[in-house]
């Protein structure tokens, strides 16, 4: 059974860092592709980074140079490094599986930003 749990999220303020954490179990971690999601109230799904197994990786415009996602094969982990943080990033954030974010996902960690 495919498990994937997030943690790491919190309040920030603006211009602050988090980074986010993802457990994942039940699968052959290495071998798939991961990413990470974000729910913004009242909005929609938008799939914020992904990373393959060869650890080729993807931002979407709105994160890109502020955010970096990384895995950890070994401790079938991966990570989301959240900088210089905006009021527009808070959000449900959540772990998924495949590079666009189409496959299961955790149950997510809030991240608020706020000052």
């Amino acid at each position: 059974q495919v498990q994937l749990v997030e943690s790491g999220g919190g309040l920030a303020q603006p211009g602050g860092s988090l980074t986010l954490s993802c457990a994942a179990s039940g699968f052959t971690f290495y071998a798939f592709a991961m990413s990470w999601a974000r729910r913004a109230p009242g909005k929609g799904i938008e799939c914020v980074s992904g990373i393959n197994v060869g650890s080729v990786t993807y931002y979407a415009d709105s994160v890109k140079d502020r955010f970096t996602i990384s895995r950890d094969n070994a401790r079938n982990s991966v990570f989301l490094e959240m900088n210089n943080l905006k009021p527009d990033d808070t959000a449900l954030y959540y772990c998924t599986q495949n590079y666009d974010c189409s496959g299961a996902r955790g149950q997510g960690t809030q991240v608020t930003v706020s000052s």
